[in-house]
């Protein structure tokens, strides 16, 4: 368990994503842990480990102290009273089935976030100016902030999954001119308060495993700093879509579906992936050869494809 934890732990360091959505999947599926205890042990570790992403973020000044603040606003009640329906819902294989679906959808949400990462970081790179380093101006909108706050807390508060995925898409959607830097910044500062509050609910009220937890501990904070230290020369494009996939695959298992039909799914989905990649690397090495005969050639042909 500590050494699926270091593994999940250099993801969330190299992408910023992954780490309910890997970690709850992971300790339900391989090591037979309850959906209800995977996610409060899963959200106590993720209290320890959220602190040091949006720390670096905060030194890089990559941070809406603003958004931060209606979100949270939103999002630490509602991550609380997301263990207090969980714990509602009471205990019996219904229960734990009802919480397994809730995890998919927030997976398939979260493979979707991967994707919109990818088109926020080419939409930064090809925007006039993005090398400036000046940030956009934009004008914060409370209510809706709040309300996107208060659904992805109670996600958060019932499958841990949603910190890093379902709050940054609904972010995109409400504030398409902030750089994705700045998106996954604000969201992970904004996921420290939210994770701490669903962690304290399911203490509290939820099936919370001390020896789960540690195990996760011993082996996620080494993953983190690890994945962190090497984020700067990993091929993030590469990464979100192995861990696209992995998410893909994680969902249809806790909609229950069968080993033989997730093996076709991502055998088809790569595939879909690697001709979609190719086309745009062709477009991409198009574009570089006629750019290079105004003397404007950027670093390399993948910083056009997502």
């Amino acid at each position: 368990m500590a050494l699926g934890s270091f593994l999940v732990a250099i993801v969330v360091g190299l992408t910023g994503m992954g780490g309910g959505a890997l970690m709850t999947p992971m300790l339900v599926t391989f090591f037979g842990v309850s959906p209800l205890a995977a996610v409060s042990s899963d959200l106590v570790a993720a209290a320890v480990m959220k602190p040091v992403g949006s720390a670096v973020h905060y030194r890089q000044g990559t941070i809406n102290m603003r958004l931060v603040g209606w979100l949270c606003a939103g999002s630490v009640p509602a991550a609380f009273c997301g263990v207090l329906v969980a714990r509602a819902l009471g205990h019996g294989d219904g229960v734990e089935n009802l919480i397994s679906k809730a995890m998919g959808v927030a997976l398939l949400i979260a493979a979707g976030g991967l994707a919109v990462r990818g088109v926020l970081a080419r939409r930064d790179r090809n925007r006039p100016g993005a090398g400036d380093g000046e940030a956009p101006e934009i004008k914060v909108r409370p209510v809706p902030t709040v309300l996107i706050g208060l659904v992805g807390g109670l996600v958060v508060g019932i499958t841990s999954v949603g910190s890093g995925s379902l709050i940054i898409v609904a972010l995109l959607a409400l504030y398409p001119t902030l750089k994705a830097n700045q998106l996954v910044g604000t969201d992970l500062l904004q996921a420290v308060p939210l994770v701490f509050a669903a962690a304290l609910g399911h203490l509290l009220f939820g099936d919370f495993q001390m020896q789960v937890t540690a195990a996760l501990l011993v082996g996620s904070i080494p993953g983190v700093y690890i994945g962190s230290k090497i984020s700067s020369r990993a091929p993030g494009g590469l990464i979100r879509r192995v861990l696209a996939l992995v998410l893909v695959a994680s969902a249809l298992k806790m909609f229950g579906v069968g080993a033989v039909p997730i093996a076709w799914t991502v055998v088809v989905l790569g595939a879909g992936t690697a001709a979609v990649w190719l086309t745009g690397r062709r477009r991409a090495d198009r574009s570089a050869s006629g750019r290079s005969a105004r003397g404007n050639v950027p670093a390399s042909a993948d910083e056009l494809v997502p």
